[in-house]
């Protein structure tokens, strides 16, 4: 047990104010990386449009139906980039420059930290969904028959599975190896992930395997939700496993330092 285990708890409105203001310096922290804003804002409106406009993949007639299938993939890209990589790169940095360490010896406790880092990823998510479904509709997205509250749950269960594995990954490997590896993820679980190319596409062998990847299930229950308003129970079983595993693994195996 550290030190910062040690410390009395303080009441719950100086430990809110301090959850609360981590989040705020993790949120200006992003904004002020322009890698990190590529990542998480001009990646996946670029693909958004372009897509869109131009046949690259056959995803259906028209511009209506390869949306319908475009958006909720794209909103899975976005929890993608903000949970998984941009918070593996980040907290392995930090972790390989001692600011998880220095900031162990503030009033900020480990689990406020934790926090912190968590509802700042919901608060970027947040303004990525607004954003692309604005963008979405702008090009002619409209779904039918939605269910919010069942998009708003994967949403909810894909961030906690993306985030426990980016922050299994930062807290097991060097920052550098972390930097290749969550990026290489990204771009594998892009193009083969059920992001924006249908597993459908794919050999039927291959097809099944990759049906149980996080981002195939996430990209599959939002598209279920948000097309019909459906509840992809496979889909969302996948994603809950995922997400269970990620975290217990991620609590045992984290370093800090």
């Amino acid at each position: 047990m550290t030190a910062l285990d040690l410390r009395p708890e303080p009441g719950a409105a100086a430990a809110h104010r301090l959850v609360l203001g981590h989040a705020r310096f993790e949120v200006v922290q992003l904004l002020r990386n322009g890698e990190q804003l590529l990542l998480t804002l001009v990646i996946p409106i670029v693909l958004l449009v372009l897509m869109a406009k131009v046949e690259i993949i056959d995803l259906g007639t028209g511009t209506a139906a390869r949306l319908d299938f475009l958006v909720p993939g794209i909103l899975c890209l976005a929890v993608l980039s903000t949970a998984f990589t941009g918070l593996a790169i980040g907290t392995g940095f930090e972790r390989r420059y001692g600011v998880l360490k220095r900031l162990g010896s503030t009033p900020l406790t480990r689990g406020q930290l934790l926090a912190g880092k968590s509802l700042a990823v919901l608060l970027v998510e947040l303004g990525q969904v607004v954003l692309l479904c604005a963008v979405g509709v702008a090009l002619g997205w409209r779904p039918i028959h939605p269910s919010y509250p069942i998009a708003l749950l994967f949403l909810v269960v894909g961030t906690v599975a993306f985030a426990s594995l980016g922050l299994l990954m930062a807290g097991t490997l060097r920052a550098e190896v972390t930097l290749a590896a969550a990026n290489l993820v990204y771009v594998l679980l892009l193009l083969g992930g059920g992001i924006v190319v249908p597993t459908s596409k794919f050999p039927p062998g291959v097809a099944r395997w990759l049906e149980w990847l996080p981002s195939s299930a996430l990209a599959t229950g939002l598209r279920a939700a948000l097309n019909g308003g459906s509840l992809a129970t496979h889909a969302l079983v996948i994603l809950v496993v995922w997400a269970l595993v990620g975290f217990v693994a991620a609590a045992r195996l984290f370093r800090w330092e």
